[in-house]
C-alpha cells in the first residue's frame, strides 16, 4: 500500500504591468508636459510658444526650423506634437515596468526621479547630437520633466488594475 501525502507546494503569484494604464498615463502626462512647455514656460521666462514647438520639431526636421523661431508652421507644430507623444508614451510604458509593484506614493516619487533622469538624457546627451538644443536648457525644463515623471507614475498607479499571474520560477 502506497501512502500518498498531498503536496504542500505554495503557488507564488507575481503582479503584471497594466499596459492600458501605462498608455493612458503617458498620453495624459505627455499632454500636460506639452502644455506646460508650450504655454507656461514661455509665460514665465518670456518668449513665444512657437519657440518650444520649433525646438521639439528640430529633433526630426533639423535646425533649419529654428531660422525664425517665433514663426510656427502647421507642419512644424504637427511634427512637434507627434514627437512629444511618440516619446512620452514609451517613457511611461518603461516607467510602468519599473513601478508597477508599488503604490501611488512610490509611483509619484520614482516617477519624478525618472523624469529628472529623462532631463539629464535630453539635455546633456542629446546636446551632443543636437548642439542647438543648449538654448532650451533652463531650470524650468528640469521642473517640467520632473512633473512629467511624477504625473506618469501617479496616473499609472491610479489607473492600474492590479492583476496577478502564477510565477513560473
Amino acid at each position: 500500500m502506497v501512502d500518498t501525502v498531498p503536496s504542500k507546494r505554495t503557488l507564488r503569484m507575481r503582479q503584471v504591468v497594466d499596459w492600458s494604464a501605462a498608455f493612458w498615463a503617458g498620453l495624459i502626462a505627455g499632454t500636460i508636459f506639452l502644455l506646460l512647455n508650450v504655454f507656461a514656460v514661455p509665460a514665465i521666462i518670456g518668449g513665444s510658444p512657437a519657440v518650444v514647438l520649433n525646438y521639439f520639431a528640430s529633433l526630426i526636421m533639423g535646425d533649419s526650423v529654428l531660422a525664425n523661431p517665433d514663426t510656427l508652421t502647421a507642419t512644424t507644430a504637427i511634427v512637434a506634437i507627434i514627437l512629444n507623444f511618440v516619446l512620452s508614451i514609451p517613457f511611461a510604458l518603461l516607467l510602468a515596468v519599473i513601478i508597477h509593484r508599488w503604490g501611488i506614493i512610490v509611483g509619484i516619487i520614482l516617477g519624478a526621479l525618472f523624469g529628472f533622469g529623462l532631463y539629464i538624457i535630453n539635455f546633456f546627451i542629446s546636446e551632443q547630437i543636437f548642439p542647438w538644443f543648449f538654448a532650451m536648457d533652463t531650470n524650468w525644463f528640469i521642473v517640467t520633466h520632473v512633473i512629467f515623471g511624477a504625473l506618469a507614475g501617479g496616473i499609472y498607479e491610479a489607473l492600474e488594475v492590479e492583476r496577478f499571474v502564477p510565477d513560473e520560477d
